[in-house]
């Protein structure tokens, strides 16, 4: 076989990237050291592109005038390696999609939110009218759009993993919403290489570009005043401030700066949908992105009014004897559980516990010991979560099943508590992911309350 683009990974992001290889006329290679789902298998079959599963051919790197590498697969594995040691280029999905488009990029990035800020985006740009594609970590490949290029606005949601493989990838609007240890697995637990690469999301930006920040965030503050930056800079915050950007406070958004025919104005908090002061600053960012693409406020405060919060990331559930339940699901760290636990004002009875990838506690201490009255660790081994709380929370309860969260909950859960399902750990000592962990916690919830309905029929 003559050199090609040899695409590491058939998922989403690698299939995308190959189909658009296929696309622009390029010799193309798939290499997956597992086994390629069927839809995945049948796309390449369809469009005729090669391919190998359940390994990597030990003389791949002869093939290879490039690799374009799924996000999932670390820079540390022989196979990458060996492209690496003989100088053959390792990219991004997203860093091949973008030479192939004159749409512009609102690239999203952030330890936590930026999944509810990409979507949000996305909505207010498309209730406004906007042709506007949405992809990146979202679950969408940006390559696979590209093919088309139908839209003007590409919103993508960026994960550090992505950021390493981009290179020339330029942002015309970036947004960076904060940085929290995680991931440092794959950063030789060296907390600096990760904000190093996080960062990564405001590269090439020129003075016509813009780049928001969430300004409170003590370790972006710290790394802008290290960094150049060409572009406009809009600060968002919990505290009032005159910088261009926005701010929160108990009632509405406050919005610093001039875009005609609106001076600064500000959004009652009653508009939005979302929970917690985390989300204000995700609504804060993702309204600034719009403004910046040119939405109208009318259609900006229509789209905020509209919105839909993705599923698992702090989703109302309903009412079980007066106890409201909250599927947060996506809470697979300490940062995330900490925006959870501020939401809410009501005494809250915890769902915890998985698999615990090295979590701090100590983050969320003040937090869990004036409003969780109860911890339920469910998992396998809940030592660490356990030890952790057990001289702070009144009451700590082991289950190793969502049905036996449930009903630990209902025991406790008075009228007017939160039982936040909230874990702060992985999903695979119980469950194949966050989604069916999620998912399980709705359908156990909906059938108790279906069972207490029956009862007061009777």
């Amino acid at each position: 076989m003559s050199q090609s683009i040899i695409v590491l990974g058939a998922g989403e992001s690698g299939t995308g990237a190959a189909l658009l290889a296929r696309a622009k006329g390029l010799e193309v290679f798939v290499s997956d050291s597992g086994i390629i789902a069927d839809h995945y298998r049948r796309s390449l079959q369809k469009a005729r592109i090669p391919f190998e599963e359940g390994g990597h051919s030990p003389d791949l790197w002869e093939k290879a005038i490039e690799v374009v590498k799924s996000p999932g697969i670390p820079d540390q594995v022989p196979i990458v390696q060996g492209f690496v040691d003989r100088g053959i280029p390792v990219i991004s999905e997203l860093e091949f999609a973008s030479r192939y488009t004159k749409a512009k990029l609102v690239a999203i990035t952030g330890t936590n939110g930026k999944t509810t800020t990409t979507l949000l985006t996305h909505h207010l740009l498309q209730e406004a009218g906007l042709k506007v594609g949405l992809a990146g970590n979202v679950g969408h490949s940006l390559a696979g759009l590209v093919i088309d290029d139908d839209y003007d606005y590409y919103v993508v949601e960026v994960s550090s993993f992505q950021l390493d493989g981009m290179f020339q990838f330029k942002a015309d609007i970036a947004v960076l919403l904060n940085i929290t240890k995680d991931h440092l697995n794959r950063y030789q637990d060296d907390f600096q290489q990760y904000v190093a690469s996080k960062f990564r999301i405001k590269q090439n930006m020129t003075g016509e570009d813009c780049f928001i920040y969430f300004a409170d965030d003590e370790v972006i503050s710290t790394e802008l005043r290290r960094q150049q930056l060409e572009a406009a800079k809009f600060a968002v915050s919990l505290v009032r401030h005159q910088d261009p950007g926005a701010f929160a406070d108990a009632n509405s958004l406050h919005f610093n700066l001039e875009i005609p025919p609106n001076g600064p104005f500000e959004i009652a908090l009653s508009e939005i949908p979302l929970q917690g002061p985390h989300n204000m600053v995700n609504a804060m960012a993702a309204s600034l992105a719009a403004l910046l693409c040119e939405v109208p406020l009318d259609k900006l405060i229509q789209g905020l009014n509209s919105f839909k919060n993705i599923a698992h990331r702090l989703e109302y559930v309903g009412e079980l004897q007066g106890a409201v339940y909250i599927n947060d699901s996506k809470a697979t760290n300490v940062d995330a559980v900490f925006y959870a636990l501020q939401s809410f004002d009501k005494p809250i009875v915890w769902i915890a516990g998985g698999i615990d990838k090295g979590n701090d506690y100590s983050l969320i201490e003040d937090l869990v010991s004036t409003k969780v009255k109860t911890l339920i660790c469910m998992g396998v081994d809940n030592t660490s979560l356990r030890e952790a709380f057990e001289e702070i929370i009144p009451q700590i309860k082991e289950v190793d099943s969502m049905e036996s969260a449930i009903e630990a909950a209902r025991q406790v859960a008075g009228y007017g508590d939160v039982v936040l399902l909230s874990p702060a750990c992985a999903s695979f000592d119980l469950f194949k992911n966050y989604q069916e962990r999620g998912e399980k916690f709705k359908e156990v919830v909906e059938n108790k309350k279906k069972v207490r309905s029956k009862k007061v029929l009777v």
